[in-house]
């Protein structure tokens, strides 16, 4: 793993040019992990990425198509196997982005799913104690 980008101590209203950035940065097709604790910013991050104020949380349906884009959300997955149920790859046909919240913990996984077409990278979210939030992009 190797740090691509780090921002820090970066507000909500800063996120929409920490996606602009992103987006020069990553190369597509690419899947983006987002790793960060609950309450992070990671769905907040997601729905800019998207450009869509309200996008809809994949947290019940796990997965969202939006565009040339995929969200999910893999909170609630209880064992790697659930990932082949997901049928992932039929999603990512034509898909440039492919965004992940909860998924570190099944990385290895996603990518014998996903394979060697995508590029996979890492972004991890910390929060500061003054609310703002530090960003690290790192290419896995």
């Amino acid at each position: 793993m190797s740090l691509l980008r780090a921002w820090k101590k970066v507000f909500e209203t800063d996120i929409s040019n920490i996606v602009t950035e992103l987006k020069e940065v990553v190369q597509p097709p690419c899947v983006i992990v987002l790793d960060g604790v609950v309450g992070a910013g990671k769905t907040t991050f997601t729905r800019s990425f998207l450009e869509m104020d309200s996008a809809p949380s994949p947290t019940y349906s796990l997965i969202n198509e939006i565009n040339n884009m995929l969200h999910a959300d893999l909170y609630r997955i209880d064992k790697k196997e659930d990932l082949i149920h997901l049928e992932i790859p039929v999603y990512l046909e034509e898909k440039d982005y492919f965004l992940i919240e909860w998924g570190m913990p099944y990385l290895r996984d996603l990518q014998r799913i996903i394979g060697d077409e995508f590029k996979y990278y890492q972004l991890k979210i910390e929060i500061n104690d003054n609310q703002s939030r530090n960003f690290l992009l790192s290419k896995l």
